[in-house]
């Protein structure tokens, strides 16, 4: 598995979008890796009326639509969350391939690190499959480490349930991967690229029981798993805040339906991805063929207590959403800082 020094990176998010957002993170010293925000093949229709977010502190609500500027809450971050009611990038991977070679390309210090880079994509089975092809490609024609990470878990795309809440589903996936994985050790002679998936929030146990269903059977189908690492978790959907300004109470957040609801992340996801986290990594280890795949754990951390917290329950690397566009690319300085004051050993143990 890549190794992620330190074992701290953001996670894909809106904040994550742009040219001049990825040099930032990719910039900074305190970021072990880059996550690209989520991207489809043929790109994203966004539409600022109705692809949206907000942050929220108690009842006090700072909004944003998802391209103006973004006024930063006075209340102590571990008390921030967000809301969101956006799809995915209007950026398609290519373009964003190019923009993770360019990078690579003009960092004057290539020869000294080689900070990976995680590009995020969503789709059916078969442009899974063809986002991998276009990733291989790239890793085989620069010196660029990327890796891929399959979003099965957005919560707001209407129709679209997140694949990723059924074995049935994920199998489908990884038995693409599977297949293709094959064709690229023929064609380039290597094993191909390291690849994750994002999960929802689990919420009972036969969905935790689902996913290393589906992760144990894959190597018995093809005699590997595809997976390297998941990325827990997405975001919670299905919810609701309500201007309370308003005396009819609408919502706070247009969405494609009308009705607001989207997917809640930060300081109130907290428990639930650290029950994530746990939860899986307790269930891979338990299973000698997949106890390999590493985790990611996302979700309302904001500080360093939140990070150690992370670490301790089973996380390889800890990425970062809401906090991260709330303070910019600081946070990740502030996380390690407070980190190493509370517990060193940590810290200079961690990577991915």
């Amino acid at each position: 598995m890549a190794y992620f020094s330190p074992p701290l990176l953001n996670s894909a998010s809106p904040w994550a979008t742009t040219n001049e957002d990825l040099q930032a993170l990719y910039d900074c010293p305190y970021t072990g890796a880059v996550t690209v925000r989520t991207s489809l093949l043929g790109g994203f229709n966004h539409d600022d009326t109705i692809h949206q977010y907000a942050f929220l502190t108690g009842h006090k609500t700072f909004c944003t639509s998802s391209n103006k500027a973004v006024e930063t809450p006075k209340t102590p971050m571990e008390h921030v969350s967000s809301l969101n009611t956006l799809g995915y990038s209007e950026i398609s991977l290519v373009p964003y391939l190019h923009m993770v070679h360019e990078i690579r390309r003009n960092d004057k210090m290539r020869f000294q690190r080689m900070k990976p880079f995680i590009v995020s994509v969503s789709g059916q089975a078969h442009d899974i499959v063809e986002c991998y092809r276009c990733i291989h490609r790239m890793n085989h024609e620069s010196d660029a480490k990327i890796l891929m990470e399959i979003n099965l878990s957005c919560p707001n795309i209407v129709g679209k349930p997140p694949p990723a809440y059924s074995k049935t589903e994920l199998l489908e996936y990884f038995d693409a991967l599977n297949l293709d994985h094959q064709r690229n050790i023929r064609e380039y002679e290597n094993d191909g690229i390291e690849v994750g998936i994002k999960t929802p929030p689990y919420t009972y146990q036969g969905q935790f029981d689902d996913l290393i269903s589906a992760l144990s059977e894959s190597t018995t189908r093809s005699r590997r798993c595809p997976i390297s690492f998941i990325t827990a978790t997405n975001t919670l959907g299905n919810c609701l805040v309500l201007d309370s300004t308003e005396h009819s109470t609408p919502p706070v957040l247009n969405s494609a339906s009308g009705a607001g609801i989207g997917g809640l992340a930060g300081a109130a996801l907290h428990p639930l991805a650290l029950g994530n986290v746990h939860t899986i990594r307790r269930m891979l280890d338990s299973h000698e063929n997949i106890r390999h795949v590493s985790i990611i754990g996302v979700g309302g951390v904001s500080d360093g207590a939140g990070f150690c917290r992370m670490r301790n329950v089973g996380a390889d690397a800890v990425a970062v959403g809401t906090a991260f566009g709330c303070e910019g690319v600081g946070i990740f300085k502030k996380i390690l800082e407070e980190s190493n004051a509370r517990n060193a050993p940590i810290l200079s143990e961690g990577g991915f």
